[in-house]
């Protein structure tokens, strides 16, 4: 019995995301995957970051879900360009998934296209889909544990949102832990603490995103 060798599924995903790449760059148009649990709080920092950045960039959207569209609705009511990808089962979006949607999106009207993934603390690090960069949203209320649980998210993503920090009164969540073992697998992850619900930090996050795309 032959075993199939899943390093060549990721080397033609890579191939591929080199393409996506190529198309990214040669529309001028700066491209971040964004991945987290579920739950963490994806679709709300993205609705936060658009209205942040709608006034001074133009941004669209690929929204990932196994199934639905709410969070794609959740999108479009802020008017800007969206697509939902639904893997039917698959726990991540892959490179070749983003090929097939560019069509649907005006990428040489845009300044920056955000990717967010299916919600997954594992697999969305291992597929390249032709992103500029990656980054993470970890809510306060999954625990101090996962840097050390799944740390190739950490080591894959240039950013690390700390959502939800409205709620650290009400958890036992370390969050001084989450930096020092975050930062001990990646010393040049950027870290930002926010919460959606009050606003703290949005205004930082946004101008650091603004600064990828000057």
């Amino acid at each position: 019995m032959k075993v199939k060798v899943v390093s060549k599924i990721l080397e033609a995903n890579d191939r591929i995301a080199d393409e996506n790449r190529k198309r990214f760059k040669d529309a001028g148009v700066y491209v971040m995957n964004l991945m987290g649990a579920p739950g963490a709080g994806k679709t709300t920092l993205l609705e936060r970051t658009i209205q942040a950045l709608k006034p001074h960039l133009k941004i669209g959207v690929i929204e990932g879900d196994i199934v639905g569209t709410d969070d794609a609705e959740r999108i479009g009511a802020l008017n800007v360009p969206v697509v939902q990808i639904n893997t039917g089962g698959a726990c991540h979006l892959d490179a070749n998934m983003i090929s097939e949607v560019l069509s649907e999106l005006p990428i040489r009207e845009l300044d920056m296209l955000i990717i967010e993934n299916v919600g997954n603390l594992v697999c969305p690090a291992e597929f390249k889909v032709g992103e500029d960069i990656k980054m993470m949203v970890l809510s306060v209320a999954e625990g101090h544990d996962k840097p050390l649980k799944y740390p190739l998210m950490f080591q894959e993503s240039s950013a690390l949102v700390l959502n939800k920090i409205d709620l650290l009164p009400y958890m036992n969540t370390d969050i001084n832990k989450v930096r020092r073992d975050s930062l001990a697998l990646n010393p040049k992850l950027q870290i930002f603490e926010i919460s959606c619900t009050t606003g703290t930090g949005i205004d930082q996050w946004a101008q650091w995103l603004s600064a990828l795309r000057s």
